[in-house]
C-alpha cells in the first residue's frame, strides 16, 4: 500500500485529525466542525477527514467518526444510506442513439424524480399509483417498519411505498455514462427519501432532549447523542439500519426502472448488471478497527476496506470513477463520496451563470435551467484533486463519463 497521503491536525482537549486534503481547498468553518467533533469523549483513536470535506449539518460532510460506547444521530444526518449504485451494461457507445433525448425524457417517465408541493396535489417526486414491484418490494420491509412506528407513532405518516424507487432533489442524480472503453453504464444517487428523514430528524431532536434533560455540555447542540445501552441508543440502531436498508432498496428498484426504460429506447438487446456496485456514504456500521469492535459513522464517506469496490462520482459535466478499496486502516478503512462542494447553494446560484453552467455540461444531455445552477461542475471542488488527495486509499478501476444525466 502505498504510504499515508494524509495530514495531522491536533485538536486542544480532544483527539487528532487526520485529513486526506493535500491539494484542495478546505474551509476554515470545516476544519472547526471537525475539531468540535474530535473533542467528543467517546471518540475512539482520530477523527479521518477525507478530500471533499465541507461543512455539513450536524457534522461535517466528508468525516468519518468512529466511536466507542455512543451514538450521533446528527453525524449520520437526515438523508440515511444516501448512496450510489452503478451497473455496467453489454452495450457500447455506438449502439446509443445520436440524440439521447429520448432516453433522458425515458428515466425521466420511469422514475418519480424532484418535488412539488401543493395543497390537495401529489408530489410529482412520488408515485400516485405504485406499481405492483414497489408494492412488492416495500412488503420486504414493511414488518420491521411496523415495529418501529408502534413505539414512534408519528413516523407512520411518513413518505415509504410512494416515496420506495424515487430520485428526490438536491444532488441526488441518475446518469448514463460511457467508461474508458466506451462501454455503457447507468449510475444513480439517492438515499432513504422522506422516511429516512422523518426518522433522522425524529432522533435528532430526541438526542438533543436527551442532552437538555441530562445538562450535557456540548461543544454544539448538534453533537447530541446517544449512550450505548440506553433505551433510546437501541431504538435509532435499529430504525437507522432499517433506513439504510430502504435505501439500497430504493436504489435497486430505480436502476430496475431505469434498465427497462433504457430497453423501451434501445432495439438491441442487452445485458445490465455485468459489474454492479451498491453503497452508502451517509450511514452508522458496526466495524473493527486495531483491534476493537467500534461504531464508524461516515457523513460523505464509502467504506474502502481491501478489495470492497465504491463509487466516487464528480459534478454535473465531471468524471466519477469506479475504485476498489486499499483498506487503509488510517482512514477507518473509508474514501471520499464525490468532489465535495466549494461553494454553498445559494453562492452557486449568485455567482455561476447560465451560459457557464451550459459550457460546463457541454456534450451530456442534461438540464441547463436556473434550477440546477448549485449543481454546476464550479459550485465543487474539482474531482482529479479529490482523487489524487486519496491515492493511499483506493485505486481507479474505471473512470466514468455521462453523456444523460437526469436531476430531481
Amino acid at each position: 500500500m502505498a504510504q499515508s497521503n494524509y495530514e495531522f491536525q491536533p485538536v486542544e482537549g480532544g483527539v487528532p485529525i487526520k485529513m486526506w486534503t493535500r491539494g484542495v481547498p478546505v474551509d476554515d468553518r470545516a476544519r472547526a466542525q471537525l475539531a468540535a467533533a474530535a473533542k467528543m469523549p467517546f471518540i475512539f483513536r482520530h477523527v479521518a477527514a477525507m478530500p471533499d470535506v465541507h461543512v455539513g449539518i450536524g457534522a461535517t460532510v466528508g468525516s468519518v467518526i468512529p466511536t466507542k460506547g455512543a451514538i450521533i444521530p446528527a453525524a449520520v444526518g437526515v438523508d440515511i444510506g444516501c448512496g450510489m449504485m452503478a451497473a455496467r451494461t453489454s452495450l457500447n457507445a455506438s449502439d446509443l442513439p445520436d440524440n439521447l433525448e429520448g432516453v433522458r425524457a425515458a428515466i425521466e417517465r420511469a422514475v418519480p424524480v424532484g418535488r412539488s408541493v401543493g395543497r390537495g396535489k401529489r408530489d410529482t417526486g412520488s408515485w400516485g399509483s405504485p406499481p405492483p414491484e414497489i408494492v412488492a418490494a416495500w412488503a420486504t420491509l414493511a414488518e420491521r417498519f411496523k415495529r418501529i412506528v408502534a413505539k414512534y407513532p408519528k413516523l407512520e405518516k411518513a413518505n415509504t411505498l410512494v416515496h420506495l424507487g424515487t430520485l428526490g432533489t438536491g444532488n441526488h442524480f441518475i446518469e448514463v455514462c460511457l467508461d474508458e472503453e466506451a462501454r455503457v453504464w447507468v449510475m444513480l444517487h439517492s438515499g432513504s427519501r422522506g422516511v429516512g428523514n422523518a426518522i433522522g430528524s425524529w432522533f435528532i431532536e430526541l438526542a438533543k432532549e436527551d442532552a437538555r434533560r441530562w445538562h450535557l455540555n456540548l461543544p454544539d447542540q448538534d453533537l447530541a447523542y446517544f449512550p450505548e445501552g440506553t433505551e433510546h441508543f437501541d431504538d435509532y440502531v435499529e430504525a437507522v439500519g432499517w433506513a439504510q436498508d430502504y435505501a439500497a432498496l430504493n436504489r435497486r428498484m430505480m436502476m430496475t426502472n431505469v434498465i427497462a426504460a433504457l430497453r423501451r429506447e434501445i432495439v438491441k438487446p442487452f445485458e445490465a448488471e455485468l459489474e454492479a456496485v451498491n453503497c452508502h456514504h451517509n450511514y452508522v456500521t458496526r466495524e473493527n478497527h486495531f483491534g476493537e469492535n467500534v461504531l464508524v459513522t461516515r457523513k460523505g464517506a464509502v467504506r474502502a476496506a481491501k478489495g470492497v469496490m465504491g463509487i466516487i462520482p464528480g459534478s454535473m459535466g465531471a468524471k466519477s470513477f469506479i475504485v476498489r478499496g486499499l483498506g487503509n486502516p488510517e482512514s477507518f478503512h473509508s474514501c471520499s463520496h464525490g468532489a465535495g462542494r466549494v461553494m454553498s447553494r445559494t453562492q452557486a446560484k449568485r455567482e455561476v451563470t447560465l451560459e457557464e453552467h451550459a459550457a460546463a455540461t457541454t456534450g451530456v444531455e442534461c438540464r441547463k435551467d436556473e434550477g440546477v445552477i448549485d449543481e454546476s461542475p464550479r459550485a465543487y471542488k474539482p474531482i482529479e484533486a479529490v482523487m489524487a488527495a486519496q491515492s493511499d486509499l483506493v485505486e481507479i478501476v474505471h473512470t466514468l463519463k455521462q453523456v444523460v444525466c437526469v436531476k430531481g
